[in-house]
């Protein structure tokens, strides 16, 4: 069968688009990126500006010149907060500094000052006159709606290297973790990205950019990550970092008491928090409450025992400043407590701390 001009013109042709498209198949997979390494090239460009380097640096005194140098005894990261020069991180990431040196992604070095510390939830602002041009601050986002298998990037500094991206997931909700200061820190997110020492204070952020936490912890009994990290959430500190810029420190309302010992109410096989002193004037002293008397025989006799508040049991001091923390200077809360074995409800209203 012979084959004419024409027809072999037309085989060479459809021969070359053939391979063509075969030599394509073979080099497109070699450059194409997926969906999410695109995503995760995007976040980190547009994300990375935001984070700094933080540097808790002490005086130490030569002992035979006197001399004074600065030492830096510990590192970790932060990120910008707005572009009034506001820097977010944990507490104990500048615990005990004498000094503290920002380093911004531009490599610019900057002293910062402590603008308010809040150890109870383990978050810091800190200050720096940077000019706002080299100022980013984070987007911020919702931690409310969060759930567990949602994708997380969390950036910062593990181990001094600056600039570490680690991708992960939304492992659970709803942790607890300990703060600095022995208190408990709630609804912590856990994820496992990779969070190492150096990462606290970091940015957790969604795939949408967003801030949705502050890296604070990981569990590991060797010190390194090994997939199960904790972030605080950004509801928490949209409210805690406003109070720290405008006070110092978190303003908590009070009911105007004085508890005592939790042992003390342990060994006395108490259900509750005793009240030991009920102040003058103040709301629990308005509402009725009353704490541990002395009666003319100097014997002493038991008050009050807070049980809960608005419906939430209280075990120990640090569950009634967790549920007091949730609310602001004239609300009301419902008190259920113990008198002479016999359970009771009073209406308080919180004010200011005096």
């Amino acid at each position: 069968m012979k084959i004419n001009t024409s027809q072999s013109n037309k085989l060479h042709s459809f021969t070359f688009l053939v391979s063509i498209f075969l030599l394509s198949l073979c080099i497109q997979p070699a450059f194409a990126l997926t969906d999410d390494e695109l995503n995760n090239i995007e976040i980190f460009k547009s994300a990375s500006p935001s984070v700094v380097f933080v540097t808790n640096n002490t005086l130490v005194r030569d002992p035979y010149s006197y001399n004074v140098t600065r030492r830096p005894q510990g590192t970790g990261t932060g990120f910008v907060w707005d572009n009034s020069g506001h820097i977010v991180t944990n507490f104990h990431v500048i615990d005990g500094a004498r000094e503290i040196t920002i380093t911004l992604s531009d490599q610019s070095a900057w002293s910062a000052s402590v603008v308010g510390l809040a150890p109870e939830k383990d978050i810091a602002v800190l200050k720096i006159d940077a000019p706002k041009k080299a100022l980013k601050a984070l987007p911020v986002g919702d931690s409310e709606n969060l759930q567990v298998g949602r994708k997380v990037l969390a950036i910062g500094n593990p181990f001094g290297l600056d600039a570490t991206l680690t991708t992960g997931v939304v492992s659970a909700l709803g942790r607890e973790i300990q703060a600095p200061n022995q208190r408990t820190i709630q609804n912590v997110i856990q994820t496992d990205a990779a969070i190492n020492p150096g990462n606290s204070g970091g940015p957790l952020l969604n795939s949408d950019g967003e801030l949705i936490g502050v890296n604070a912890a990981i569990y590991s009994p060797n010190g390194a990550s090994i997939g199960i990290g904790f972030a605080i959430p950004v509801n928490a500190v949209k409210k805690i970092v406003p109070e720290l810029i405008e006070y110092g420190h978190l303003v908590r309302p009070v009911m105007g008491i004085e508890l005592a010992p939790v042992s003390w109410a342990r060994n006395n096989n108490l259900p509750g928090i005793p009240i030991l002193r009920v102040f003058r004037d103040g709301p629990a002293n308005k509402a009725g409450l009353e704490g541990i008397a002395t009666n003319r025989w100097g014997a002493t006799t038991l008050g009050d025992v807070i049980t809960a508040v608005d419906g939430v049991r209280i075990d120990n001091l640090d569950d009634l400043l967790s549920v007091l923390e949730a609310h602001k200077p004239g609300d009301k809360v419902t008190v259920s407590f113990i008198r002479n074995n016999k359970p009771q409800k009073t209406s308080v209203t919180l004010i200011a701390p005096q």
